[in-house]
């Protein structure tokens, strides 16, 4: 992602395939933790020791971006393994926004993934207030069109072009596991991982993300 995100944490957006204009971002100082196990794991992330992900945000193009307020950052205010997790604020005043945060992996000898993740909301809802994205692929994503439509998951959808999802949170209050599974035609020798929440409802909120997994299948 280019410099000119570096060092600012502001953007938007709510459905997937939507918008134009490319938010700004952020990268704050950490490391991540690949993980070539026996259990398969080829990358693990608790956020216990830093926080190396590149972030980002998108808005549609009848907003401007920098009237989008979001936020990504470590954060010891909930915690679902150890006592950090990455924190995401984003307000709600546009009905529309997505931010996320990115970071590189080695897919080694893998030639299918399944990425699982836990998130907190504050509450349960039977409306869908934000929705959970996701992306495993060849490119990190610069616009909130990168992630999946709203409900879909590459779990159910057979040679899809990258992995990931959009599902609500709020489906409980505290953390919630989420998963998906991608086989790609072929893999490339860099994956990008990227995490991250899209607006829905017109408030604003603060969920968090923790216990991230890609394991190999």
């Amino acid at each position: 992602m280019s410099d000119d995100r570096v060092g600012r944490q502001m953007g938007r957006r709510t459905a997937l395939k939507a918008g134009v204009a490319v938010g700004l971002g952020g990268v704050l100082a950490g490391c991540s933790m690949p993980d070539n196990g026996a259990d398969g794991a080829l990358f693990t992330e608790s956020f216990e020791d830093g926080f190396g992900w590149e972030t980002a945000a998108h808005i549609g193009p009848e907003e401007e971006l920098s009237d989008f307020e979001w936020a990504i950052e470590r954060s010891r205010a909930q915690a679902g393994e150890g006592d950090w997790s990455l924190s995401v604020f984003t307000e709600g005043d546009h009905d529309d926004g997505t931010a996320w945060a990115t970071t590189e992996i080695d897919p080694g000898d893998a030639e299918a993934f399944e990425v699982t993740f836990d998130a907190w909301s504050e509450s349960e809802s039977f409306n869908i207030l934000r929705n959970a994205v996701a992306y495993l692929g060849p490119e990190a994503p610069d616009a909130e069109e990168d992630f999946p439509d709203p409900g879909q998951n590459s779990s159910n959808v057979d040679g899809a072009p990258y992995g990931g999802l959009r599902e609500p949170l709020h489906l409980a209050e505290g953390w919630q596991e989420y998963s998906f599974t991608w086989e790609p035609d072929s893999v490339p020798e860099t994956l990008f991982l990227s995490l991250g929440v899209s607006v829905v409802w017109e408030s604003d909120a603060t969920h968090y993300f923790d216990d991230v997994r890609v394991v190999r299948l």
